[in-house]
């Protein structure tokens, strides 16, 4: 009996160190002793990122393809009908440099700033209470092809403008371009109330007139300061329509894009942040 226990205790011990053999030819390369992936000490690091030109931000993707027309939050964006910018956008919660084992950065900003969409909830209370959220807008409006226009640099997007663009039928998302870009109203400090946008008959006229169910602009509103509330009523009622405010169009030049953005699965918010690219 004693040396059928030390056979199959022999026979165990073969195949443990059979299985430890092959499972070495699979192991990760984080979790390797050799000195191909031994790991960098600290000083080894900083002499790499020393030695190495540092991180570039870029506007443009795939030499020119790609562009991104989201502003960056940056403590100095304008805040809307304020003298007050943002302020800090993110904060280090957490820090390696105080001795935590990673960096973990914390989020607090209000959704309607900088580049952004608005919910059918942010000016209907009553859409708003039935769950009109940000997580309910349909990501087939805000992703496909979608036109670039200029708008007329002396005057805000009336009905007589809209009228004057020839918008064709069968366009579904339109971006307008207003005198806002050219002012560079998004890189100021202060919110500035004289911003170029929507009046309240310009936004009936393209209920009315138009197939368009995405509308772009180039400040932190859709409508002008004078109908902010009235004309938002109009482009929101249907649900049909999604706003996206403050977009980048600087030295994006006009005609047709594929048009993708994303923005937050926020439930229960009324806005979010969005991410938006055009692709050539």
């Amino acid at each position: 009996m004693a040396q059928l226990v030390l056979f199959l205790l022999f026979k165990l011990l073969s195949l443990t160190l059979t299985l430890t053999a092959m499972a070495s030819q699979f192991v990760h390369p984080a979790y390797d002793d050799s000195p191909l992936c031994a790991v960098s000490t600290d000083a080894e690091l900083a002499s790499d990122i020393s030695s190495s030109s540092k991180p570039v931000k870029l506007e443009e993707y795939g030499n020119g393809r790609i562009i991104d027309i989201t502003h960056p939050y940056r403590p100095d964006m304008p805040n809307f009908n304020s003298t007050d910018t943002i302020g800090m956008v993110v904060s280090l919660r957490q820090s390696m440099a105080n001795g935590s084992l990673g960096n973990i950065s914390e989020l607090k900003i209000v959704v309607h700033t900088g580049t952004h969409v608005d919910a059918p909830g942010h000016v209907y209370q009553e859409y708003y209470e039935a769950g009109f959220d940000v997580d309910t807008l349909d990501l087939e409006v805000l992703n496909g092809p979608a036109l670039i226009v200029d708008v007329p640099r002396d005057k805000n997007i009336t009905a007589e403008v809209m009228e004057s663009l020839h918008i064709p039928r069968g366009v579904r998302r339109v971006i307008f371009r207003t005198l806002n870009t050219d002012r560079k109203l998004m890189w100021k400090r202060e919110g500035d109330t004289s911003f170029v946008a929507f009046t309240t008959d310009g936004a009936q006229w393209l209920v009315d007139n138009t197939d368009i169910k995405l509308v772009g602009v180039d400040y932190l509103s859709v409508a002008t300061f004078d109908d902010l509330i009235p004309a938002h009523l109009v482009f929101l009622k249907s649900r049909e329509i999604i706003l996206v405010e403050a977009l980048k169009l600087d030295d994006v030049k006009l005609g047709i894009y594929s048009l993708h953005c994303l923005p937050l699965r926020l439930v229960g918010a009324e806005g979010s942040p969005v991410r938006c690219i055009l692709i050539k």
